[in-house]
């Protein structure tokens, strides 16, 4: 039996731990594609800055936290953090939440993200057809748009980014 090395490593570090994961769904990553296709399609015309798809280390903390978002934006004059892997807080990041993911996803990622004041957090339901934008205010994560079943979210962080989740889920 032949063996294939490749450079794919989906463990990330989550306040300390060496946590490995598991490869995503494909329903997982249909969502991945078109919400990324969207945000592409805005900065071509927009050209405010880079997109990058996980497996991508986030490295915030060495040794301590080291994740790796679905999504991942840096805003033009924030390229400095770009390097082999991201070496500081991106303007954005997204998880969008399988369902055994939640815990992970959505409450100790969300928690990690906002001690470091990432600007900007998506979290992406697929199976509840919901997208949450998060956004810092006084040090602390609130609601800047939300959209269930239908509607349009908008980014603050991607001044002018508008995605209809009928467009992500359908």
């Amino acid at each position: 039996m032949q063996t294939i090395e490749t450079d794919l490593d989906l463990t990330e570090i989550i306040n300390g731990e060496e946590i490995m994961g598991p490869s995503p769904f494909g329903k997982h990553q249909d969502v991945v594609l078109k919400l990324v296709k969207i945000i592409l399609f805005y900065l071509e015309k927009n050209d405010v800055g880079k997109l990058c798809l996980s497996p991508l280390d986030v490295i915030l903390e060495d040794a301590i936290n080291r994740l790796q978002p679905d999504i991942i934006f840096i805003r033009k004059d924030h390229m400095a953090i770009f390097q082999d892997w991201i070496r500081g807080v991106p303007d954005m990041v997204c998880e969008v939440v399988s369902p055994g993911s939640y815990k992970k996803d959505a409450i100790i990622k969300r928690e990690i993200y906002e001690r470091y004041r990432v600007p900007e957090y998506w979290i992406v339901i697929p199976e509840l057809l919901t997208i949450e934008i998060l956004t810092i205010e006084n040090d602390r994560y609130i609601t800047h748009s939300i959209a269930e079943l239908n509607g349009v979210v908008t980014s603050k962080v991607i001044d002018g980014l508008q995605v209809n989740i009928e467009d992500i889920f359908v």
